[in-house]
């Protein structure tokens, strides 16, 4: 039998599926891991990890030996950063994506160098903690000596299909998160800012994600030799594929460590308040967003109140209700992404009592998540963006209280696919069309429409307006406490 392998490296998890040329999954494989946490808002991960839990992966997907790999989809969290000498050896551990808020000051230099509005206007994105310049910056002002050595940049995509086929390449998408070495006009590097920020890098040849970026040059874990593999892209985009979120109007909402929004257009689209990329497709453009945390903080719930397994904590969650018997987060516990773009921002509960239970915490925390998404699309619909359909997809939407709490506060109706298993299934489905003819309408049809509940609108209505307000009205406390947060971390080391 013929099949396809997937797999994608995740900020909290790596995944892998088997599928079959019709999309049926054969089987599907885990490997959990932590990201390292050296100081206050830096978060890193060892590419080692990366490569050591795709071998894993594979090896267990293929051991039964009944299925031919027929080709290779690879994806990963980003975008990140990865530097390694000429040989393609890593230097440090690799840099994550937005959740990484170390690179401020380098922010503030590269907007001063730059110009700001220059950069938006070229690159469709501010420079925010998701942007790749300003971490090669801070390397090379914070370890001068790693980054002499330094002349290539990987994600974990890229990085994979290197190890896999000796090819040095990055898609067209991860590109263009790379502020602001990219410009998003005319697609391509833009080599002055290249040279201004990076001048020894060696930069990667470009190419789509669904494109070959070589094949395999000797056998790993199962796979044979001279199994094509595809470049790859970052996860949300891969997820993207995997639910068919790819046509003009449709908003990809996946639910995950972070929870990411990816709206797609045919045409250039921008707003400081979310990030303009190309889309995982030629000829799409996309305005994406992302929260810091959102299943993170459940998962720190969960372990913080003993560890109960989450359906326990769903049917609490369920029993609290909608406004969770007087609770609001603020679910900035990792700083914020989009659309308020404040590494400096920081979580807060407020209404709590005595009388409140885990279940309500658990709720609260739901909704706060719910309360970020609505926030997104209101920054998406403030310059136009069409939202005609919109399809979730990750470990969130199991249990469904998370998606209907979702639909509940935005008042959008989501389609909730056959298959939610997401990224991994992406870039399967993506390697599958270097063999043959596949279409992810037929492998991954709709489930079902979680639609609103309209006896709870007024009751969210009013919520989100406090939501919106605590921000600001807090925001000062929030930014005291986080520089606290370092002067002691600093005292500690």
């Amino acid at each position: 039998m013929r099949g396809y392998l997937g797999v994608d490296i995740g900020t909290s998890s790596s995944k892998g599926v088997l599928v079959t040329s019709d999309g049926r999954l054969i089987r599907t494989a885990v490997r959990e891991h932590p990201v390292e946490r050296p100081a206050p808002g830096h978060v890193e991960m060892d590419a080692d990890v990366w490569w050591r839990e795709f071998t894993e992966l594979a090896g267990e997907l293929t051991a039964p030996g009944d299925v031919d790999v027929a080709a290779v989809g690879v994806s990963g969290m980003g975008p990140c950063v990865l530097l390694t000498d000429d040989e393609g050896v890593p230097l440090r551990p690799a840099v994550l994506y937005g959740v990484d808020t170390r690179a401020g000051a380098q922010i503030e230099a590269l907007n001063d160098e730059l110009g700001a509005d220059a950069i938006f206007a070229r690159c469709g994105s501010m420079l925010s903690s998701q942007a790749v310049g300003p971490k090669l910056r801070w390397i090379a002002e914070h370890e001068s000596e790693t980054y002499a050595r330094a002349r290539r940049l990987f994600q974990p995509s890229s990085w994979l299909a290197y190890r896999l086929t000796g090819e040095y390449v990055l898609d067209f998408h991860s590109a263009s998160q790379c502020t602001p070495l990219f410009d998003t006009v005319d697609n391509a590097w833009h080599e002055p800012w290249v040279r201004h920020v990076c001048p020894d890098l060696d930069l990667p040849p470009l190419r789509w994600p669904g494109e070959t970026a070589g094949v395999t040059t000797r056998e790993v874990a199962g796979i044979p030799a001279g199994v094509p593999v595809i470049t790859g892209t970052i996860d949300a985009w891969s997820e993207a594929v995997s639910v068919d979120a790819q046509k003009p109007g449709d908003l990809m909402l996946m639910y995950g460590t972070t929870m990411f929004l990816v709206n797609t257009m045919r045409e250039r689209l921008t707003t400081p308040a979310m990030w303009g990329t190309l889309g995982a497709l030629p000829g799409t453009r996309n305005l994406a967003g992302g929260m810091a945390t959102s299943g993170a903080i459940t998962s720190w719930l969960r372990d913080l109140t003993g560890g109960p397994d989450y359906p326990t904590m769903l049917a609490e969650a369920r029993e609290s209700g909608a406004g969770a018997h007087g609770l609001l987060v603020l679910p900035y516990f990792a700083g914020e992404r989009t659309p308020i773009f404040d590494p400096d921002a920081r979580g807060v509960v407020a209404g709590l009592t005595v009388s409140h239970t885990r279940g309500d915490l658990y709720r609260a925390v739901l909704e706060a998540t719910a309360f970020g998404v609505r926030h997104n699309v209101e920054a998406l619909r403030e310059v136009g963006s069409e939202i005609s359909r919109v399809v979730a997809v990750g470990g969130g939407t199991q249990g469904e209280l998370w998606t209907q709490i979702v639909t509940d506060v935005t008042g959008l109706p989501q389609v909730v696919p056959s298959v939610t298993i997401g990224a991994s299934y992406g870039a399967a489905f993506l390697a599958a069309g270097l063999v043959e003819d596949v279409r992810m309408a037929d492998w991954n049809p709709p489930a079902r429409v979680c639609e609103p509940n309209p006896d709870v609108r007024a009751t969210y209505d009013a919520l989100y307006e406090q939501y919106r307000a605590l921000y600001p009205a807090s925001r000062d406390v929030q930014h005291a406490l986080a520089e606290q947060q370092r002067v002691l971390a600093a005292q500690r080391e």
